[in-house]
């Protein structure tokens, strides 16, 4: 009866995030739509100049304290499941998540480590999302000083310096994380927004052209675009071609109809991707993850479960057959008219992003088992 309870309390905690952070973002992006980018800016960016900060040492991630989760953390979030699941008890894989932005204050460009609010918003993003990973492996999680949500509205080069800053934390956990797992298990790669953004980077620095490549289950790189030309040739593996697949890249960004995703690539579209070539109008990778498969369309039967609120907030339940999903345009994913099980509080252009995990928890679970398996067979 405790367990059951510290369940629900958890799940109430997750669920009213979810709905104070879209309401940050829905306001924002209409001040934003009205009133242009100078009051976001005023909101949001901070004026502070960026402070220089020494990178961590190496030795740091070797204390479990700079970690959200990992093998034997005590009130580990990424252990979380809904009812009816489990974490594995023998975990195969080794999971390395990077969880999403969850620092909002404009004070500083970087969160500072002992950010009371942040850290509790980050542990209830691994809730939601790291645990979909939980029967596949253990997770790992860091901490990190990671970029302030105003430096994704600015082209301040203290913006970059933040996010760089966020990246090398990123990294030092991930080259610690690689000792401890040893020199054989499987490795699942994964993040959703910010943290998405820095798995891409870390792919192209640890992964691309040497032998860790051939370890990789796959990298769920949720939430961010992934240039087809642009930017996945240098990341070392390729998209996701079928659902048993491994070594290879996932990737989505859900919208409803009417979909418009102009907010999010009329700045990407601006940018140089990782191979050197300007992203522009280039296609981008849209794995559904209903199917695991690329450009596919997927009915609502297919969705094994997608997690849901209650009419009062108070738990979070596994709901199969609500959700239909497909792939349209130049790789966003469209799950048709606006479900009416989430609330109406979604980012403006019917962007879904806050649940890009959460429609598809079930399946993303399911996928990581299934190429898991396929690893381990071959």
């Amino acid at each position: 009866m405790l367990h059951r309870s510290k369940d629900t309390a958890l799940a109430r905690k997750f669920l009213y995030l979810i709905a104070i952070l879209i309401m940050l973002a829905i306001a924002a992006a209409f001040a934003y739509r009205l009133f242009g980018v100078q009051i976001l800016r005023t909101a949001l960016v901070p004026t502070t100049k960026f402070e220089h900060q020494a990178d961590a040492a190496p030795s740091v991630y070797a204390d479990p304290a700079m970690w959200f989760s990992r093998p034997g953390k005590a009130d580990d979030p990424s252990r979380w499941t809904p009812a009816g699941y489990q974490p594995a008890q023998k975990p195969v894989a080794a999971v390395f998540f990077i969880h999403p932005t969850s620092y909002l204050d404009r004070s500083h460009w970087n969160a500072p480590l002992d950010n009371q609010e942040a850290n509790e918003r980050a542990k209830l993003f691994l809730r939601g999302q790291a645990s979909a990973f939980n029967e596949a492996g253990d997770i790992w999680a860091p901490r990190y000083r990671q970029a302030t949500f105003g430096a994704f509205l600015t082209s301040e080069a203290a913006a970059g310096q933040a996010l760089d800053l966020a990246y090398r934390d990123v990294l030092t956990a991930f080259d610690q994380f690689m000792k401890e797992i040893g020199p054989d298990r499987p490795i699942i790669l994964a993040g959703h927004s910010q943290g998405a953004l820095h798995l891409t980077r870390l792919l192209k620095d640890r992964v691309a052209g040497t032998p860790l490549a051939a370890r990789i289950v796959a990298a769920y790189v949720v939430g961010w675009p992934v240039s087809k030309t642009a930017d996945l040739p240098a990341l070392g593996l390729p998209q996701c071609e079928t659902a048993a697949q491994t070594g290879c890249i996932l990737s989505w960004q859900t919208f409803a109809e009417p979909a418009d995703p102009s907010l999010i690539f009329d700045t990407f579209d601006r940018t140089e991707g990782y191979t050197g070539a300007p992203r522009g109008d280039t296609e981008v990778i849209c794995t559904n993850p209903l199917t695991g498969t690329p450009d596919a369309a997927a009915p609502a039967s297919a969705n094994l479960g997608a997690l849901f609120p209650s009419a009062d907030l108070a738990t979070a339940d596994i709901l199969p057959g609500r959700i239909s999903a497909r792939c349209e345009g130049r790789g966003i994913l469209s799950v048709g008219p606006p479900p009416n099980m989430v609330g109406n509080y979604v980012l403006p252009g019917n962007n879904y992003h806050v649940f890009d995990y959460s429609l598809f928890w079930a399946n993303i679970r399911a996928d990581a088992e299934r190429r898991l398996n396929t690893y381990l067979n071959n």
